[in-house]
């Protein structure tokens, strides 16, 4: 019992949310932001249902060139600090994060929302992704 109260302040306290919530995708009415971790298919079906979005890879400007998942903007997890407010001016878009195994991917979500993103989704890394990828 102790184990699993402990456990369960442990999500609350890092406002970790593991299972995609029934609301909408597109502004959270100012409720506090969550980290939220999806999978890559439940990042897929956002993408054809929700409009607009921002794809966002945080990896390097190299990995991005040798492949990356076709319209994502890339803003490498050691430059986000600097580059989120020019680039991710609206704080309640919907944010769909990835990067190649996913440690970088939960940093920069955890970065965005810290910042007062309240509206992001990180799916991973793009090796668990299933689908068409842009090459070069």
């Amino acid at each position: 019992m102790i184990l699993c109260m402990a456990a369960a302040s442990s999500c609350v306290r890092n406002n970790v949310q593991s299972d995609m919530p029934e609301q909408s995708l597109k502004d959270t009415g100012g409720s506090v932001p969550i980290y939220r971790k999806i999978s890559a298919v439940e990042a897929h079906q956002m993408m054809l249902e929700a409009e607009p979005y921002i794809l966002l890879d945080v990896r390097s400007e190299g990995e991005y060139n040798e492949e990356h998942i076709e319209g994502a903007l890339n803003i490498p997890d050691d430059e986000l600090g600097e580059r989120a407010a020019d680039e991710l001016p609206d704080k309640n878009a919907l944010i769909l994060i990835y990067c190649r195994s996913g440690r970088r991917s939960a940093n920069a979500a955890n970065e965005l929302i810290d910042s007062g993103y309240k509206n992001v989704y990180d799916f991973g890394g793009i090796i668990d992704w299933p689908y068409d990828t842009v090459k070069g």
